[in-house]
């Protein structure tokens, strides 16, 4: 939250000063790099860029993933269609990658980003300090079978036998698919008690010959319940982010 207000303050102070002063190109340039207008203009469409896409990478190098298909798992065994909804478990899933990519965030910021923004660092340096918390990250994530995979299938001009200097082309697509495996075998431990009450509710209507009474009728109330009972967010949370441990 510092960090943001930090940038709110300085994006205002940016914005009122110029509002005070006509806009000059000339200021765009950086003199001591001997660059031009343009070349500084095309950095700032970089910029731009990076930003517009900060969702997508979010997703692809943090637990995102496996949070959003493990809680998407559980309101499908559970049996309820848009509770809680989507804005909940998206926000939820959110905050809990927030949570376990702290440290790595935090490492990225002291180690690359900051240096960059003090000018004590080139953004070549930078690049390297900024993606090395995320590629350890992955590293200890990603199984070995999916990243062989994605070596074996990469051009020779970017593979590599060494697993800690894996181009990030190989690595984030491998590190996602076996986020989505992971998410996969969560959510099948997480709906398979609710499948046994399916089952039980549905033997129990077959037998009592109540044929025309939809299963889902008794079953919804008691899978809630259960749910509730064995404190059910609590340990799907706890869970999740411990798989991370």
């Amino acid at each position: 939250m510092k960090r943001l207000l930090a940038a709110a303050l300085i994006l205002a102070a940016f914005t009122t000063a110029a509002s005070a002063q006509s806009i000059d190109l000339g200021a765009l340039v950086p003199q001591a790099a001997g660059g031009t207008a343009t070349g500084r203009i095309v950095q700032l469409v970089g910029v731009l860029t990076v930003l517009s896409v900060a969702p997508g990478l979010l997703v692809m190098v943090t637990s995102f993933t496996r949070f959003a298909i493990a809680f998407s798992f559980l309101r499908t065994g559970l049996g309820l269609q848009t509770t809680p909804a989507n804005l909940i478990l998206i926000s939820l899933s959110l905050f809990m990658t927030f949570y376990v990519m702290a440290p790595t965030f935090d490492r990225s910021w002291q180690t690359g980003l900051q240096p960059l923004l003090d000018n004590k660092i080139t953004e070549q340096e930078a690049y390297g300090r900024i993606t090395g918390p995320f590629r350890e990250f992955m590293l200890a994530q990603v199984r070995d079978k999916d990243l062989a995979l994605f070596d074996d299938l990469a051009k020779a001009s970017i593979k590599t036998t060494d697993r800690a200097t894996v181009d990030l082309r190989i690595l984030v697509p491998a590190f996602m698919v076996s986020e989505i495996r992971r998410g996969f075998e969560i959510g099948f431990l997480i709906t398979l008690p609710f499948l046994v009450i399916d089952l039980v509710v549905s033997t129990l209507i077959m037998s009592m010959g109540m044929m025309m009474l939809p299963p889902n009728v008794i079953s919804l109330p008691m899978k809630i319940l259960f749910f509730i009972l064995i404190d059910g967010w609590n340990m799907v949370v706890g869970s999740l982010i411990r798989s991370y441990g």
